[in-house]
C-alpha cells in the first residue's frame, strides 16, 4: 500500500497507543505471530479483510466489528498451541 490510504486520503493512518503494561498488547502480538508463521489462518485472515472490504461502511468501527469473531477465532488458536514460557 502506498502513502495514500485506501480511500485515497493521503493521511490515512491505523494508529494503536496502549499503556505501558496494557495486557492488549501481547494479544496483539500473539496476534501477529501467529499469523506470520501459521498460513492456513493467514489466508483466513486476508480472505475475511478483502471480503469486508468490498463493502461501503458509514464508521471504520464497523469494518473492524465485523472482523471481530474471525480475529478472536485466530487468536483462540494461537492460543491454545502456542506453550507458555
Amino acid at each position: 500500500m502506498s502513502a495514500e490510504g485506501s480511500r485515497g486520503d493521503a493521511h490515512a493512518v491505523n494508529l494503536h497507543v496502549f499503556s505501558p503494561g496494557c495486557t492488549e498488547i501481547d494479544r496483539i502480538l500473539l496476534f501477529r505471530d501467529w499469523l506470520r508463521s501459521n498460513a492456513s489462518d493467514r489466508r483466513l485472515y486476508e480472505r475475511t479483510k478483502r471480503e469486508l472490504a468490498r463493502k461501503d461502511w458509514k464508521y471504520t468501527q464497523n469494518y473492524a466489528d465485523a472482523k471481530t469473531s474471525v480475529v478472536e477465532e485466530i487468536i483462540a488458536r494461537a492460543r491454545s498451541r502456542i506453550r507458555p514460557e
